[in-house]
């Protein structure tokens, strides 16, 4: 099992952050251009805490390296994630978890992601990922295999800030019109 983490502090408050969450693999974002679907499969409220939980299905187009793609005898071209949310607005924290489910029986991916507020201007945004090969006894493929996609993790997390910081700043602008607007609507 290999592991990778990762830490952003973003100059946006919590309410900021929790609300451009929704956004974040929309057209806002040039980053995630290989999130090709989203679908939401449930979601509810808690009446006892407040936490808003949804279940989504996510739909990636990722190439693989050439010797996975000659291991496994395929393109695997489409991946699909689950990942479960947690919008908690008494704790101000938004938990997200994730987990693979194409390739689940070759490789086990667990994800999970934290959004805390740090004041009223920041939001801490912590990510760690569990990744394990299951291939038996050829450690040297399976280290092979978890190295390859901590990489891919590490590289993705920076783009990963790139886009969300860009859904985060039109989100504040697209706001801040409607603020305006309504503004302007209720001084008629």
């Amino acid at each position: 099992m290999k592991v990778f983490s990762n830490s952003v502090t973003y100059n946006y408050s919590w309410e900021e952050v929790s609300t451009a969450n929704w956004r974040k693999y929309g057209p806002w974002n040039n980053k995630s251009e290989h999130v090709i679907a989203v679908d939401t499969l449930s979601r509810s409220v808690d009446p006892s805490t407040g936490i808003l939980r949804t279940e989504r299905l996510i739909t990636c187009k990722q190439s693989a390296p050439e010797w996975l793609k000659t291991i496994m005898g395929t393109t695997m071209e489409v991946s699909h994630v689950y990942e479960a949310s947690y919008v908690d607005p008494a704790a101000r924290t938004v938990t997200m978890v994730s987990q693979n489910l194409t390739w689940s029986n070759l490789v086990n991916v667990q994800e999970e992601v934290v959004y805390r507020p740090l004041g009223e201007h920041q939001t801490q945004f912590a990510q760690s990922a569990r990744i394990t090969a299951l291939c038996g006894g050829w450690q040297r493929i399976k280290n092979s295999i978890e190295d390859t996609l901590v990489n891919r993790f590490r590289e993705n997390a920076i783009k990963g800030r790139e886009g969300f910081e860009r859904v985060l700043e039109m989100s504040r602008q697209v706001f801040a019109e409607e603020k305006e607007r309504q503004r302007m609507a209720a001084a008629l």
